[in-house]
């Protein structure tokens, strides 16, 4: 496949894609939702990517849906949002969530509606200084999606969550921070580069014992103590099969360096 509204590659461990419509603000239309689905299609598919970085092209990473998209003039048929949620956004963030490596996300300049709910999904989120998060829904008397309702509060605290969802206001990156949202500020013009760096040092560790730490996290906010307890079991068990454990243990012991596969 071709890609016009993505960029895409894999190379030494690390998974890039980049939303690619500039001028529109990476806004989603249904085109550039079918090209990140195929990439992402890809990286769980290809047994060289072990991290992914997800981050963006031009002054913002994503804008939410493209409005422009849709035909909301007053005499057109009622437009259906919840199939558009269905078969584009919901599958998108699950798969970000569930996908077997670690997931890292770069938001350059204005993360709004959707645009600032898909960097929740991923696993640690890098900020430019000037970076803004939008809860833009309500401004067009719309619901927070792509998992903004679960995500929030959980991050965040019901309170905080609410006043961002019901008011839409600029969240700075810096105060995204200090609630917990996301990761790590870093000055705009090194983001792309402390990423990167990010990705790699991860893509040279034992990926398949992080990918169920993630498992094992994003588990912890459905189970009960004692379910959480039996799921560490099940995990440790897997990771202790694995050859990244094989691998660990014996370069500790002859005091090497490791060389993980992620396996």
């Amino acid at each position: 496949m071709t890609f016009q509204h993505i960029l895409f590659s894999i190379e030494d461990g690390v998974a890039f894609l980049s939303l690619n419509r500039p001028e529109q603000l990476n806004s989603f239309n249904a085109a550039m939702h079918l090209e990140v689905r195929e990439a992402l299609k890809q990286v769980r598919q290809s047994s060289d990517a072990r991290v992914l970085l997800l981050t963006a092209e031009g002054r913002g990473f994503c804008a939410g849906q493209d409005l422009s998209d849709r035909n909301v003039a007053p005499d057109a048929e009622v437009p259906d949002l919840g199939e558009s949620i269905d078969k584009f956004y919901n599958p998108l963030v699950r798969t970000l969530r569930d996908l077997p490596l670690p997931v890292i996300c770069a938001v350059n300049g204005v993360a709004a509606g959707a645009g600032a709910n898909i960097p929740l999904a991923c696993d640690l989120v890098l900020a430019g200084r000037s970076a803004s998060f939008i809860q833009a829904f309500c401004k067009i008397g719309l619901v927070p999606d792509s998992g903004g309702t679960w995500l929030l509060p959980r991050l965040v605290g019901m309170a905080r969550a609410k006043a961002l969802a019901m008011l839409g206001e600029r969240l700075g990156a810096e105060q995204a921070q200090q609630w917990g949202l996301i990761h790590r500020v870093v000055d705009d013009a090194a983001l792309r580069d402390e990423a990167l760096t990010l990705a790699r040092q991860l893509a040279s560790q034992p990926t398949y014992g992080l990918a169920l730490i993630k498992r094992s996290l994003n588990a912890s906010f459905d189970n009960g103590f004692d379910e959480q307890l039996e799921l560490e079991r099940d995990l440790q068990r897997l990771a202790g099969r694995s050859e990244d454990y094989r691998e660990g243990v014996s370069a500790f012991m002859n005091k090497r360096t490791p060389a993980f596969k992620g396996r």
